[in-house]
C-alpha cells in the first residue's frame, strides 16, 4: 500500500514529547513546537493536524454560515456565543385572551370611546389591542363562514361587471312562462348552439353540490349491481342445496335420528371414506362463509331516505311503547316563517358574532348548531344563518380586512391569562405568543423585566386601576419605577412590545428649536447631531438596543453612527425567498443578511414605588362614586345574637343586665350571673 506524502510509520503513532528517535526520510522527523505558542510538542509532520485544534489558530465564528461575520482564537469560540449576533433565541412566552362578555361592555365601551385612555402609559389597554389586531388577522371568514363566501366565478363577474353568455342564457330561461305543474317551458325553437351553452350553463342552484350529487348516484348504481348479484347467488345456492340434499340423505338422517356425540363419532371414524365419495366436503366453501357481501345493500341518498337494514336492532333506551309516542312530523323552519321580509331582518354584528362562534369551537370543540348524530338511525340537524351588512365575503378574506375602515373597539379582556383551559394551545386563536427574536446575552433580562415583572403584575399591582372600574370608570395610575432613575413604562406600538421612557429634564427642551425628521437641510439638524462625531459614538455607546433601533431613524448622520454598533449590539439573520426553476420545481436560497437592533430596554435588577398618590384621593372625585346617606335606624346583627343569648339564659336560669348607654349609643352587656337552684 503506497503512503501518502510527508507519512511516518514512527510519528504516526508517537507521543512522546522528548522523542530520542533520529530524524529520517521515511520513518520519523523532528519534534518541534507550535509556531502559535499554544505549548504544544509534535512532530513536524503533525502541524497541519495540529492547525485543526490548536487554541491558538484564527477561526471564523461558529455561526459564519448563519451570519455572524467575526473571526477570533478557536478558546474564544465558546464565550463569543454567549454575544454572538447570529446566536439569537425567540422568546416563546404564551398568554390567552378570550373575548368579553355582555355583563362588561361598560367599561370596555368608555375605554373605546375615550381617547385619553388609549395611551401607550395604559399597559393592559394597549397590549390588549395588540392582541386584538393579531386575532382580527388570524381569523379567515371563510373557515367560519362558508354558505357566505363568494365563489371565484362570481369575484370574477363583479371584478369585470359583464356577464357571460351562459348567464344571458340562463337568464332567457328564468324569464321563460311555467307550466300548471312548475315545469319551465322552454322556446323549441332554440338552436344547437344555443343548447350546449345552456348545458354549460353555471349559474344553476347548488351546482356546487354535483360532485356530492354524482358520487351519491355511483353508489346507488353499485347498489343496485350488488343487489342483481345476490339475488342470483341466492337462486345458485337453492339449486346447489337441492343436488346435495338428494347425495347427502345419509348425513341428514343421522343428524335426525341420533345424537351429536354419535354423530360427530360416525364422522370421525367414517369421515375419510365421506370425503373420498363426496359426500362430504373437505373444506367449507366460500358459499358458505359468512361474509358481510351478504347482507342486503343500502342505497343511500340523504338523510330522510336512509332505510333501517334489517338487521339492524335498536337500543333499549329507543324501544318505546307506539300507543304513547308523539305524533310528530318532518317541517323546515326557516325566517319566511315569521312573516318579515330579508330586509327588516336585524344584521348581526360581524366581530361579535364571529368571536362568538370561534370561542364556542374552541372551548367545546364544535361549531354553533351543529349536527350531532347520536346513532345509526337518530341524527340531530342544526342550520344557523346570520345576516351581515357586509356580506358576501371574498375568498381570502380575514376579520380584519371585514372590518377595515370601521370604528373598532375593544372585544378582548385586559386580563392575559397564562394558565391553559381545556383547549390546545398551539392551535387556538385566543393564544398569543411573544415571538421577539433577542441576543443570548438578552433574552434573560428580556423575560424577566417584560414577562416576569410586568406583564404578570399588570392585573392590579404593577398598574393600578380604579376599584369602580366595573362601573366604567377609566382611571389607572402606575406604582412602580426602576430603582435609582425617574423612568416610566410605556408600550411602543412601531415595536409592539414594552420599552422603558426616562423622563427627560424639562429644561433640556425649553428654548429648543422645532425639529422636522421630513427635512434634511443643514438648519434642520437635530441638537445631538451637532456635536463632534466622537462624543456621538460614546454617548450611543450607552444606549440599550431599542434606543439604538429609534435613534437610527433619525438620521442619515446617527443611523451611520448605529451602525458602527451592530457587530457588537446588533443581531443578524438570514432572509430567504422561494426561487422557482424551469423544471417545475423550486428551492430556498438566502437573499441578504439583515441586521438590526433588538426591542430590548434597558435591565432592570430592581423596582421601587413611584411618588404616587393614594387610590383613595381619586375616589373623592370619582365620577362613578356615589355616596349613599342613611338616616333611618338600622338592627345591628349583634343585637340578634344578643336577644338569641338572652332567650337561652333565661331557659336555663341565666339572669342577663342590658343596658343602652346614652353616650356610646351601642349595647353593652353589665352583668351574667347564675342562680344555683339547689
Amino acid at each position: 500500500m503506497k503512503m501518502p506524502v510527508g507519512y511516518h510509520k514512527h510519528c504516526d503513532k508517537c507521543y512522546n514529547v522528548h522523542c530520542q528517535v533520529p530524524a529520517q526520510t521515511s520513518v520519523s522527523c523532528i519534534v518541534v513546537k507550535c509556531h502559535k505558542n499554544c505549548g504544544a510538542s509534535l512532530h513536524m509532520c503533525k502541524q497541519e493536524e495540529h492547525q485543526l485544534l490548536c487554541p491558538n489558530e484564527i477561526v471564523p465564528c461558529l455561526n459564519v454560515y448563519y451570519g455572524c461575520p467575526l473571526t477570533m482564537l478557536r478558546h474564544r469560540l465558546a464565550k463569543h456565543l454567549e454575544v454572538c449576533p447570529a446566536s439569537l433565541v425567540c422568546c416563546s412566552q404564551e398568554w390567552n385572551r378570550w373575548p368579553i362578555s355582555e355583563t362588561d361592555l361598560t367599561f370596555y365601551r368608555n375605554v373605546s370611546e375615550n381617547p385619553v385612555v388609549n395611551t401607550e402609559e395604559n399597559l393592559d389597554v394597549a397590549m390588549a389591542h395588540r392582541d386584538q389586531e393579531q386575532l382580527f388577522q388570524s381569523i379567515k371568514m371563510k373557515n367560519i363562514f362558508p354558505e357566505l363566501i363568494l365563489e371565484d366565478s362570481a369575484v370574477q363577474n363583479i371584478a369585470a361587471g359583464i356577464n357571460s353568455p351562459a348567464d344571458n342564457a340562463c337568464c332567457s330561461v328564468d324569464s321563460g312562462e311555467y307550466t300548471e305543474n312548475g315545469s319551465a317551458k322552454l322556446d323549441e325553437e332554440l338552436s344547437q348552439e344555443e343548447r350546449d351553452t345552456l348545458a354549460k350553463c353555471t349559474d344553476v342552484t347548488s351546482i356546487q353540490n354535483y360532485s356530492s350529487w354524482e358520487k351519491i348516484f355511483n353508489k346507488e348504481k353499485e347498489g343496485c349491481k350488488q343487489t342483481i348479484k345476490n339475488l342470483n347467488k341466492g337462486e345458485k345456492g337453492k339449486e346447489k342445496e337441492d343436488q346435495e340434499s338428494s347425495t347427502n340423505g345419509v348425513l341428514e338422517r343421522l343428524g335426525k335420528e341420533v345424537n351429536i356425540a354419535e354423530y360427530n363419532m360416525y364422522l370421525v371414524h367414517n369421515g375419510v371414506m365421506l370425503i373420498n365419495f363426496g359426500q362430504l366436503a373437505a373444506c367449507t366453501p366460500r358459499e358458505k362463509d359468512f361474509v358481510y357481501g351478504s347482507l342486503e345493500p343500502i342505497e343511500v341518498k340523504s338523510v330522510r331516505t336512509f332505510n333501517v337494514p334489517t338487521s339492524y336492532r335498536a337500543k333499549r333506551n329507543h324501544l318505546k311503547d307506539p300507543s304513547r309516542k308523539a305524533q310528530t312530523t318532518h317541517q323546515s323552519v326557516d325566517t319566511s316563517d315569521l312573516g318579515i321580509s330579508i330586509e327588516d331582518l336585524p344584521k348581526c354584528e360581524e366581530v361579535s358574532t364571529t368571536l362568538l362562534c370561534s370561542l364556542e369551537k374552541e372551548l367545546k370543540g364544535h361549531s354553533i348548531s351543529e349536527s350531532v348524530s347520536t346513532d345509526g338511525l337518530y341524527t340531530d340537524i342544526g342550520t344557523q344563518t346570520y345576516i351581515f351588512s357586509s356580506a358576501p365575503f371574498k375568498q381570502d378574506a380575514s376579520l380584519a380586512d371585514v372590518i377595515a375602515g370601521k370604528p373598532c373597539r375593544l372585544y378582548l379582556y385586559i386580563e392575559a391569562e397564562s394558565v391553559t383551559r381545556r383547549h390546545n394551545k398551539t392551535s387556538s386563536a385566543f393564544s398569543y405568543m411573544c415571538g421577539h427574536y433577542f441576543r443570548r446575552d438578552e433574552y434573560c433580562f428580556h423575560f424577566k423585566n417584560v414577562h416576569s415583572d410586568i406583564q404578570a403584575s399588570l392585573n392590579g399591582w404593577f398598574q393600578q386601576r380604579c376599584p369602580l372600574a366595573y362601573l366604567g370608570c377609566t382611571f389607572t395610575q402606575m406604582r412602580f419605577h426602576p430603582t435609582g432613575q425617574e423612568a416610566i413604562v410605556k408600550f411602543s406600538k412601531d415595536g409592539s412590545t414594552l420599552v422603558l421612557q426616562p423622563k427627560a429634564n424639562s429644561s433640556l427642551c425649553a428654548g429648543g428649536k422645532t425639529f422636522s425628521p421630513k427635512r434634511n437641510d443643514a438648519q434642520n439638524l437635530d441638537p445631538l447631531s451637532s456635536l463632534p462625531l466622537e462624543i456621538i459614538q460614546h454617548i450611543a455607546g450607552y444606549l440599550d438596543s431599542f434606543t439604538l433601533s429609534q435613534l437610527s431613524q433619525v438620521s442619515h448622520l446617527l443611523r451611520e453612527v448605529c451602525a458602527t454598533l451592530l457587530q457588537e449590539r446588533g443581531m443578524v439573520s438570514l432572509k430567504w425567498e422561494k426561487k422557482k426553476h424551469s423544471s417545475e420545481g423550486s428551492s430556498w436560497i438566502c437573499q441578504k443578511k439583515v441586521w438590526k437592533f433588538s426591542s430590548q430596554f434597558s435591565s432592570v435588577d430592581r423596582w421601587s414605588f413611584s411618588d404616587t398618590p393614594s387610590m383613595s384621593n381619586h375616589l373623592g372625585t370619582c365620577s362613578f362614586y356615589q355616596r349613599e346617606d342613611r338616616t333611618e335606624p338600622v338592627a345591628l346583627p349583634c343585637l340578634g345574637e344578643e336577644n338569641r343569648e338572652m332567650s337561652l339564659g333565661n331557659q336555663f336560669g341565666l339572669q342577663c343586665h342590658v343596658f343602652r348607654s346614652p353616650e356610646m349609643e351601642c349595647v353593652q352587656i353589665n352583668s351574667i350571673y347564675c342562680d344555683m337552684i339547689c
